[in-house]
């Protein structure tokens, strides 16, 4: 942790567009906690930055799009954690892949390289498709821990999953103390 016992926390946005709405309460009640927080986000969250212009006032910095202004927060060791949220099927396909092609998987590889856990909150059409691999691989994989998630809806959309926010300050804790918050596989209901 960081000075006086701050936690810092770099938190990754990515595609999933509709669900950034869902990130703002917990990054407000982090925020009132005392957390300290940078923002990164993939190319897609750059192309609708009035998404994130709340967040941005919120945490009163920009959100980092480049690798380059990235990069820098690897070998300072700077972040105790790293939230994904919402990781898209795109970047956990990536991620899962050591794909290091945008701000936020950048971030992703240097919090796994000094051994620090990253904590994902997927919202992917796709997670139980083609992504399930991707899936798989990174729910055996170190230092990777997840919100816990289900389907969202199973009739309409059943290769979907989606993490339930609202356990997201949970989830960091426990993968602070290197568990996972269980039940990890969740029954969510259609909405």
């Amino acid at each position: 942790m960081g000075e006086k016992g701050t936690l810092k926390i770099a938190i990754g946005i990515t595609g999933s567009l509709e669900k950034i709405k869902e990130i703002k309460p917990i990054i407000r009640n982090m925020l009132l906690k005392g957390y300290e927080i940078k923002l990164f986000g993939t190319p897609m969250v750059e192309r609708h930055k009035e998404l994130v212009k709340d967040l941005e006032e919120m945490v009163n910095h920009q959100v980092i799009y480049t690798i380059e202004e990235a990069e820098v927060y690897g070998p300072s060791k700077y972040f105790d954690c790293m939230l994904i949220a919402p990781c898209s099927g795109n970047t956990l396909s990536k991620l899962a892949n050591a794909i290091t092609d945008n701000a936020v998987l950048m971030v992703a590889k240097a919090t796994l390289r000094n051994n620090r856990p990253i904590i994902l909150g997927i919202s992917s059409n796709d997670a139980l498709g083609l992504n399930g691999a991707n899936l798989m691989k990174l729910l055996v994989s170190k230092n990777i821990y997840f919100v816990p998630f289900g389907q969202d809806n199973p009739t309409d959309k059943p290769n979907s999953l989606t993490a339930d926010f609202s356990k997201t300050e949970e989830a960091i804790r426990y993968a602070l103390m290197n568990k996972q918050l269980q039940p990890i596989i969740i029954v969510r209901s259609n909405t």
